[in-house]
């Protein structure tokens, strides 16, 4: 809104009209509005809720300072919605294709954890909203991403691509052989040391087109411009025009994959205080940088990466759901006064899930949130173990002493249990749990950027 009134006032002539046209700026502004909002309203909402008696339901598992997490308000994803809309309402350029299927995809999400958390405290249990529904409106939101970007005409993509030209070598005062190029040139400009005539050579330029273009095509790590068509698993049927749809399709099921597995990873992830608003910061500035860089086409010319005209919008959201997040962790982190429920853990999870399909990173997700994925991967190891050894022997083993993983670090080891991985031996504290959580994930970030440079 404000980012319309002042491009409508943009004919005055008045100090700071022209900051606003720039991606960071609004979203410096949309990161400290948004921790401002979630530090001043949290505190009102904690209060409300506690007010409600919506408090946490726990089960007691056995874990040490489990119990008196109960009666913790709960619904607190409320306070990372309402800190990331906000900014994004008032800094952020409502018209852009990019910054509309962030905000649906915030609410659509936002809608479904509300709807189970309400189902819980309603009922006083943990079972909330059936799973077939919640896959369901999961598996909605991956249509409504991945058909929107195969239809829409305002979402394109530009190329990047390397190719020859033939240039004249830089004259340099020292006839020095081996000099590095300038840019993204692969080549080394000299003056020829004896005879110090000026020498041709072919250099290899990366540009990027001017065409754009409608592509199922994506970011993926160790390989030559990083670039793969969705399309390449298809081509062997011999028509172009099936093969291009059969490859649009093909990207519609994992976009559906993606939002499924990433927002049940960051639902599993919420279970000790600030594991996962604390780690999904981190996601979350990671693809801030990618989509800075994707959507300049200048760094994406130098990179040699993916151009996506009119992803930079993106930033702005980014800005304004890192704010949140980390308004919402000075609430949230240990000793937790408010916990964000389903209404913020599969929000979090559908918010990152649509901004790195946006960006053309999905294939990226398994590195830069596998912690989401161990989360994910140790509830389905323990159950399927168990039934299968249950079935075999007659009673039921296990491979964690309990998940998801996080849990089975807080418990102690259990002599004779027939557990695979029993140790470390004595429960590790709650806060070191996060801490080094959050190391992991620091880590697993900076890796994700250099795969995009080893090929």
């Amino acid at each position: 809104m404000i980012y319309w009134l002042l491009e409508a006032l943009d004919g005055w002539d008045f100090p700071g009209h022209n900051l606003m046209g720039y991606i960071t700026f609004r979203a410096g502004i949309s990161f400290a509005l948004a921790l401002v909002i979630a530090l001043v309203f949290g505190h009102r909402i904690i209060a409300r809720l506690q007010k409600m008696q919506i408090g946490e339901v726990v089960r007691n598992l056995g874990l040490e300072g489990q119990m008196a997490k109960k009666g913790t308000p709960t619904m607190g994803g409320v306070i990372i919605i309402m800190a990331t809309l906000i900014p994004c309402l008032l800094m952020g350029n409502l018209q852009n294709i990019y910054m509309i299927l962030m905000i649906v995809a915030t609410l659509w999400m936002g809608a479904i954890g509300f709807l189970d958390d309400y189902r819980k405290l309603k009922y006083h249990n943990k079972d909330g909203l059936k799973g077939k529904y919640k896959v369901t409106g999961q598996v909605g939101l991956g249509l409504l991403i991945g058909l929107t970007m195969w239809l829409s005409p305002r979402i394109v993509m530009s190329e990047n691509f390397e190719r020859e030209i033939v240039a004249e070598k830089a004259a340099v005062t020292a006839a020095v052989p081996g000099t590095e190029p300038s840019g993204n040139s692969i080549a080394a400009n000299v003056r020829d040391a004896e005879t110090g005539a000026v020498e041709e050579e072919a250099v290899t330029e990366v540009v990027v087109s001017k065409e754009e273009i409608k592509s199922p095509q994506t970011t993926i790590p160790f390989v030559k411009n990083n670039n793969f068509n969705y399309q390449w698993l298809t081509s062997w049927i011999g028509d172009e025009h099936t093969a291009q749809t059969l490859g649009w399709l093909v990207f519609v099921l994992v976009v559906v994959i993606v939002v499924t597995a990433v927002s049940n990873g960051a639902n599993l992830t919420d279970g000790l205080d600030g594991l996962c608003a604390g780690t999904s910061a981190i996601i979350g500035i990671a693809l801030l940088i990618m989509a800075y860089l994707g959507g300049n086409v200048i760094y994406s010319s130098y990179l040699n990466i993916m151009y996506i005209p009119g992803s930079a919008e993106l930033v702005v959201f980014a800005g304004a759901f890192i704010g949140a997040l980390v308004g919402f962790l000075w609430y949230n982190a240990f000793p937790a006064q408010v916990f964000m429920g389903d209404t913020g853990s599969l929000t979090i999870g559908g918010i990152i899930a649509v901004f790195a399909i946006l960006i053309r990173k999905e294939l990226l997700i398994p590195l830069l949130c596998l912690i989401y994925f161990l989360e994910d991967v140790s509830v389905m190891m323990q159950v399927a173990y168990f039934k299968y050894t249950k079935r075999r022997y007659g009673s039921g083993r296990r491979i964690f002493k309990m998940t998801p993983l996080h849990h089975h670090f807080q418990k102690a080891a259990e002599p004779g249990a027939a557990v695979k991985w029993n140790f470390p031996a004595n429960p590790i504290p709650e806060n070191k749990i996060v801490t080094r959580f959050w190391i992991v994930g620091i880590l697993l970030a900076a890796l994700t950027f250099v795969t995009l440079k080893i090929r």
